[in-house]
């Protein structure tokens, strides 16, 4: 049985991006390993390919996301979906973050625009209190959860790391998502021990997420493709903020190849004054 600790969000970074993401809305599969021949049916060959799902995304180059946070509290469920492309190669992405459209009034519904790169989100079209021309940056070192839950989607280079501590994985079958033919995985991840093995430029923000959700396991599902690249992953993250709060991340990833151009903005467009509560 996993048993999850509930470690409480904390900090002014934390508040920046709350209301973007998780706060706002609550308050409205096949690898074959290497081609080898392996059989990634036994436990110990089906970690192993799912540990090296994020090498396979790198070595692809880029690819096409969805994303979807369905969040849980209090009986009330609401789901933030996004949509956009990530350059594994070069760790930059970018979405287009859509909040429910019950939310709060007309003025918040606007689509949040994303940057992803390794230790900083940048968003535009934030709101509170942030002109429209704006854009807002976050040190995502210094969030509680590393911008696993708190900016409204799950960075999908970061869901792709996390699966680099998997454990516990046992092979579910075979099924499809999105047409293609995938292997399906289930089991547990531990996120300081993914970061302790990501990358210099990825360790950071997960390192921050290890001391924020403390050091217990992440239960996941993953689809393969017969290439070892991530076609769909599933986290479930539960973390106290102003109550327990159950979250589901999702990202479906398609389009391999696709290109990704991610512009950063200059910083004459960064916002540097206060942000709204």
């Amino acid at each position: 049985m996993v048993v999850h600790r509930h470690k409480r969000l904390r900090g002014r970074a934390a508040e920046v991006v709350l209301a973007a993401g998780v706060t706002l809305a609550v308050t409205a599969t096949s690898g074959c390993a290497g081609g080898d021949g392996s059989d990634d049916r036994s436990p110990a060959e089906a970690a192993s390919v799912v540990r090296g799902a994020a090498d396979a995304l790198a070595r692809t180059g880029s690819a096409r996301a969805r994303t979807a946070m369905e969040m849980a509290t209090g009986g009330t469920r609401v789901t933030i979906r996004g949509e956009g492309g990530v350059d594994f190669k070069k760790r930059m992405g970018q979405l287009l973050v859509l909040l429910p459209a019950d939310v709060k009034g007309e003025d918040e519904h606007r689509p949040i625009t994303e940057l992803l790169v390794p230790g900083a989100l940048y968003m535009k079209n934030r709101g509170a209190g942030v002109p429209a021309d704006k854009w807002v940056r976050v040190d995502t070192t210094t969030l509680a959860d590393g911008n696993l839950v708190t900016g409204g989607a799950t960075d999908p280079l970061v869901a792709a790391e996390l699966l680099r501590a998997a454990q516990e994985v046992t092979y579910v079958g075979e099924t499809e998502v999105a047409g293609a033919k995938v292997r399906h995985y289930r089991g547990t991840t531990d996120i300081g021990r993914a970061a302790a093995g990501a990358p210099a430029e990825m360790r950071g923000a997960l390192a921050a997420a290890a001391k924020g959700f403390s050091k217990d396991t992440v239960p996941f599902d993953a689809y393969l493709d017969e290439e070892g690249r991530l076609r769909k992953v599933r986290h479930r993250f539960t973390y106290v903020n102003n109550g327990v709060i159950d979250v589901s991340s999702t990202t479906l990833l398609y389009g391999f190849g696709t290109p990704v151009t991610v512009v950063l903005p200059a910083s004459r467009d960064i916002y540097a004054g206060k942000i709204a509560d």
